[in-house]
């Protein structure tokens, strides 16, 4: 354990002027507090909160950030109280522990609801007081450096929550060491088999390459001198979790990826950034597309730097970053390194950052104002995960502002980045001046020109189209009111009807007076229940004074629905943006259902042909962007099933294929066409195409998930075609 002299060394060797009384009294103060606590590892609990105030040492923090280390977990955890912090150590370190403090006996029903409130309130005060972040990240990390001493099942539970929003978090606000080591111990405990083939593989890739590392940072080294720069080269190889990112979002095996190597260069200016990408690009062959200007573009955590692929010696292909040497501090410790150079620093070495607010700051204010939108826990979970874990993308209005999204972005993110009313009337785009589908993928650096109608409602189906949390919470509620407004005009023309076979007007003033009997707010309210069945119109006579037979409403509810539903659409598919008059099929190869992004292709005297985005079939589409249609899923009727081509790939043994149809049946899925393979040389697998019906995406990823858990099944995927 450290010492009590030792941890105030550490803090007043970067600052001098570091109040080492509070220090002092802080350090007595929690550790009597904590006193014979002990830690699931069986050492004392004190030693948590001292070993968090080290890792906030080495970042050179304030001594108010310390002392709140030192304390983050005595009102949690031991008799102290809120109020004898701020007697004893004043409203600003107390403002920093309360914020660390976790909400306390919550009436929640649910630990997801649970840990959405208390996720809520830290995120609250970090907006306040970015310290408070930095605490939690220095308490997770040392958690997480612990955690074998946890039990399995609780084990696995941390890890899931670091890798979904603390990792994340670390990573936004710029602290990728702690993102690193969170990401790499979570990965170990989360996936273990998969972390040890991969270290596996890089001991073996290190020994058969040798000395070629040094070699690159040699060379490298020699040309920059001769051009008169003064850098730092240095190699290494990219860490387990990162290479299983890698392969995992590009569909690569191990053996397939050839980057696995990177080097960094720091520079002092940012001149000689370019200076020194000019003389890498001379020395070995850039690979095309693999070039990134992160200085001109930073990144939304305010990462500033220059990323290259060239093939090196021995034709091996190498990573590149070239930064200087505050953008190297920033880059590791983020919002932690901001402190320190800020203003004379980088107006030394011509280093320019945002002034005022960086990137990390704006966008931690901008990730309140979408989670303040979260009308449950559970939303709130999935935006916050939603805003975390998006690496970003940069376009441009015609009129050549920049807007920043997450990677995967479609025009439909675009114009709510841009406004909420113009992605509210969006009905198409045009990209680099020319029509795409709402589902295209932004690139960096395309001009998007958003075409809008007043007379247009976002579609649901939108909701899954889109990327960022802010998009997704206006469709909702757009969406939301739209329905809500077909259900009040369903409900006011059922009561309409009943108070008309009563010879009773229809008399908005009334019913105003009656709805608070009614338990809703106001009328439309109450007319939008009673269109849902929620509420009995005849409730809504009674409360008006009037009776009727309940016979006869349900009567009038049937009439009504019954006219509403024939004049709606004409297709048994439930998909909007079809013309009224053209056919409309699924591709019978993959299917295609709700919850999937979808692409109409017209089909000369066929109609129209729905296909989801990632069909291969689409390819041969490319030239032809006139025959393209935008379309989108719309509500389902009651109990509707749509075709979904799934491969499974099953071990050879008795029993195999029954428990296949047995999870199928169990699941709710229904079994159109099946298809059973035998590969030819391989004796111990078959391969099965299964055309199955189900509701809806998540219904049919219900099914593959209890698929994949069976021991006779190697692996299951959609058929893309």
């Amino acid at each position: 354990m450290m010492r009590q002299y030792e941890l105030v060394e550490r803090v007043t060797k970067y600052d001098p002027d570091a109040d080492e009384d509070l220090l002092n009294r802080a350090y007595i103060y929690a550790m009597k507090a904590h006193g014979t606590q002990k830690r699931a590892s069986g050492e004392a609990y004190f030693n948590h909160p001292l070993e968090v105030a080290a890792i906030l040492a080495e970042m050179k923090l304030d001594t108010a950030t310390i002392v709140a280390a030192l304390l983050h977990d005595t009102v949690e955890d031991t008799e102290a109280t809120q109020q004898e912090i701020v007697d004893k150590f004043g409203p600003e370190i107390a403002s920093l522990v309360d914020g660390l403090t976790k909400i306390a006996k919550l009436d929640m029903v649910t630990r997801e609801a649970t840990q959405a409130e208390n996720l809520r309130k830290l995120l609250l005060a970090m907006s306040r007081d970015v310290r408070v972040l930095l605490v939690k990240l220095a308490d997770r990390l040392h958690n997480m450096r612990t955690l074998h001493h946890v039990k399995p099942e609780k084990r696995q539970r941390i890890a899931q929550e670091t890798m979904e929003i603390y990792a994340p978090l670390a990573g936004r606000m710029g602290m990728q060491l702690i993102r690193d080591e969170m990401e790499d111990i979570a990965f170990g405990v989360l996936n273990p088999d998969a972390q040890d083939i991969i270290v596996q593989r890089l001991v073996r890739l290190h020994t058969e390459s040798g000395n070629v590392l040094r070699e690159i940072e040699i060379a490298l080294s020699k040309e920059l001198a001769a051009n008169g720069l003064k850098a730092e080269v240095s190699g290494r190889e990219k860490r387990a979790y990162s290479i299983w990112r890698k392969m995992e979002r590009k569909q690569l095996s191990l053996d397939q990826l050839s980057d696995i190597f990177a080097f960094r260069v720091l520079v002092e200016r940012v001149d000689e950034c370019y200076r020194a990408l000019g003389v890498v690009h001379r020395t070995w062959k850039a690979v095309p597309g693999r070039f990134k200007d992160y200085i001109s573009n930073p990144k939304q955590n305010d990462y500033r730097s220059l990323h290259t692929t060239v093939i090196g010696p021995h034709s091996m292909r190498v990573e590149m970053q070239i930064r200087t040497h505050i953008m190297h501090e920033i880059a590791d410790r983020g919002v932690a390194a901001h402190a320190l150079y800020k203003d004379i620093a980088e107006a030394k070495s011509g280093d320019a950052t945002p002034a005022k607010e960086s990137n990390a700051y704006r966008w931690l204010r901008h990730l309140m104002d979408v989670l303040q939108e979260g009308d449950s826990p559970k939303e709130f979970l999935e935006h916050t995960k939603l805003e975390l874990f998006h690496d970003q993308v940069f376009c441009f209005t015609p009129k050549g502002q920049l807007i920043a999204l997450p990677l995967g972005a479609t025009p439909i993110d675009f114009a709510y980045a841009v406004h909420t009313s113009v992605g509210d009337s969006c009905v198409g785009s045009k990209v680099n001046g020319r029509h795409a589908p709402l589902v295209t993928h932004l690139r960096n650096g395309d001009e998007v020109e958003i075409i809008r109608s007043e007379a247009q409602v976002p579609p649901p189906a939108w909701e899954a189209i889109a990327v960022t949390g802010k998009a997704k919470a206006a469709i909702r509620r757009a969406t939301g009111a739209a329905i809500r407004k077909q259900f009040a005009g369903l409900g006011r023309e059922i009561v309409e009807k009943l108070l008309e076979r009563q010879s009773h007007p229809f008399v908005e003033k009334e019913l105003v007076k009656a709805v608070p009997r009614l338990g809703h707010k106001n009328v439309d309210d109450a007319l939008a229940a009673v269109g849902r069945g929620q509420l009995s119109a005849l409730d809504v006579l009674k409360a008006l004074g009037l009776t009727v037979d309940e016979k006869e409403v349900r009567a009038m509810r049937r009439k009504v629905s019954a006219r509403k539903a024939a004049g709606s659409s004409k297709f048994s598919l439930p998909v909007r943006g079809a013309e009224a008059n053209m056919a409309l099929k699924i591709h019978p190869v993959t299917g295609a259902v709700p919850g999937e992004r979808i692409v109409g292709i017209t089909m000369p005297g066929e109609g129209i042909t729905i296909y989801p985005i990632f069909a291969n079939a689409l390819e041969q589409f490319d030239q032809e962007p006139e025959r393209w249609v935008d379309l989108a899923w719309g509500i389902a009727e009651e109990g509707q099933r749509f075709p979904a081509r799934i491969h499974i790939s099953l071990i050879n043994e008795v029993g195999a294929l029954a428990q296949v149809t047995q999870v199928i049946g169990e699941n709710g899925g229904n079994i159109d066409e099946l298809q059973l393979v035998k590969r030819e040389g391989v004796r111990d697998f078959f391969d099965l195409t299964v055309l199955i019906e189900v509701f809806d995406n998540r219904h049919l990823n219900d099914i593959m998930k209890a698929l994949k858990s069976r021991p006779s099944v190697n692996s299951v995927a959609r058929v893309t075609g």
